[in-house]
């Protein structure tokens, strides 16, 4: 495996429970910034084997990339909220929920 490549899987399974990160903010992560494109790529071609919180990775919106109603956005949904992660309309807070949404949440505690 391309050592970049396992820079962003390495990035995709260090998100927490409970919180979610963009395509971008992932590819900043592992040291790639500007290659959001390639993190979606790298989704969907996930070694056989290893296990990502695949559904913790949004649009930079804070929405989920994949189709409304389609199975993959329901499951994804299903999962966040299993989480506890408030997803409203196919779209997550990122400003609460995001992994750079850390001081925030020191200062004013998790949303209600």
């Amino acid at each position: 495996m391309d050592d970049a490549h396992a820079r962003v899987y390495a990035a995709i399974a260090a998100i927490p429970r409970g919180r979610v990160a963009s395509y971008g903010a992932i590819a900043a992560r592992a040291g790639l910034p500007g290659r959001a494109r390639l993190v979606g790529r790298l989704l969907g071609e996930v070694p056989e084997g290893m296990v990502l919180p695949w559904y913790r990775v949004l649009r930079a919106s804070g929405h989920i990339a994949m189709p409304p109603g389609s199975r993959g956005f329901r499951e994804q949904c299903w999962l966040l909220r299993a989480e506890g992660v408030e997803v409203k309309n196919g779209r997550v807070a990122l400003s609460a929920f995001g992994l750079d949404a850390d001081l925030d949440r020191a200062l004013w505690g998790a949303p209600d």
